[in-house]
């Protein structure tokens, strides 16, 4: 088969597949280059778009650039590429977190492939409650095997577990809304109207549990003008735990690759996530957060998994703007 060109149009749709990705706080922190004369589409970080007081190590960034890669492969399999993607692929550059080489093309077209790519577009984060019935274990299953596919695990605890994250959780949430250093930082990603395409707009902050048991974050907290009144949350919420067998940078990284493949895989079945993040931003909690029943693996997101209705979208940088020459 013919090998597609990467023009202009190509690299455009690539980089808005990768930017849709999600990223803590919607900080967005990646940038991409195409290595002249080459098929090679590299990915680095965006130091200026870090965290340093809630994400001091830089896990939750790399988190989020495995997302992008993995939007970044998806898209470049439906426009016939058979990419071959590079974690970390040079250890003198600890900015270049991910390459992507576009020089063979894909033997045929996947349906799954092209869900996936349908559901970049379609997939939003929300922040309200779930009114549907619980997700069927079958469907749970799906999204078992799309995080085993990138070299992490799923799993789905039980009501006695799920209850001892969710405490983790809002200790977490006490922690994040007290702790001077992380409040300052996380109000200033909180944007209002005719803010930059980054952050979280005001449109898409959610309310918080009327009953007080699911600990949603708190961003209305940290800008009291801009509270929600309180709602009824469900009162059994389905959370998913992702785990990773190491905790390195490229176990953060296949932990955002993993993470998106989830979230497409949900948005394909029309169930809605939210991600409870709060714990895996204090290093104690988050090892708190693993199941030692399970063996030796590393907590790296909570996601709350159910039907309702979409989330609201967040702002995204152009392509254009975080394409380097």
């Amino acid at each position: 088969m013919t090998v597609p060109t990467l023009d202009a149009l190509a690299l455009e749709t690539l980089v808005s597949a990768a930017v849709a990705a999600p990223s803590v706080h919607n900080t967005q922190p990646w940038r991409f280059r195409l290595v002249p004369e080459t098929s090679m589409l590299e990915v680095r970080a965006a130091a200026e778009r870090a965290l340093p007081a809630v994400d001091p190590e830089g896990r939750a960034l790399h988190v989020s650039v495995g997302a992008a890669v993995l939007n970044l492969r998806t898209a470049a399999r439906h426009l016939g590429w058979a990419p071959e993607v590079r974690l970390l692929p040079d250890p003198a550059e600890p900015e270049l977190l991910a390459d992507v080489r576009l020089d063979e093309s894909e033997a045929c077209h996947l349906p799954a492939v092209e869900a996936l790519y349908d559901a970049i577009w379609r997939r939003h984060s929300i922040r309200s409650p779930f009114t549907g019935p619980p997700v069927p274990a079958e469907v749970l299953a799906e999204f078992a095997d799309a995080a085993r596919a990138e070299d992490t695990e799923l799993l789905f605890p039980d009501d006695a577990e799920t209850e001892r994250l969710l405490r983790l959780t809002a200790e977490a949430e006490r922690r994040n809304t007290t702790d001077s250093d992380q409040r300052t930082e996380t109000r200033s990603w909180v944007q209002g109207p005719g803010a930059p395409p980054y952050g979280i707009p005001v449109s898409a902050l959610g309310p918080q549990d009327a009953g007080g048991h699911l600990p949603m974050r708190d961003f209305g907290a940290l800008a009291p003008a801009r509270h929600l009144a309180p709602v009824e949350f469900e009162s059994q919420p389905r959370i998913a735990v992702l785990l990773t067998r190491g905790d390195r940078p490229v176990d953060w990284l296949r932990a955002g690759l993993a993470l998106e493949h989830v979230l497409l895989a949900a948005t394909v079945r029309q169930v809605r996530a939210s991600l409870l993040h709060q714990a895996m931003e204090w290093r104690f909690l988050r090892w708190e957060a693993r199941d030692p029943r399970h063996g030796p693996a590393f907590a790296q997101m909570l996601i709350r998994l159910g039907y309702g209705p979409e989330g609201a979208p967040t702002p995204r940088l152009p392509a254009a703007d975080v394409i380097d020459s």
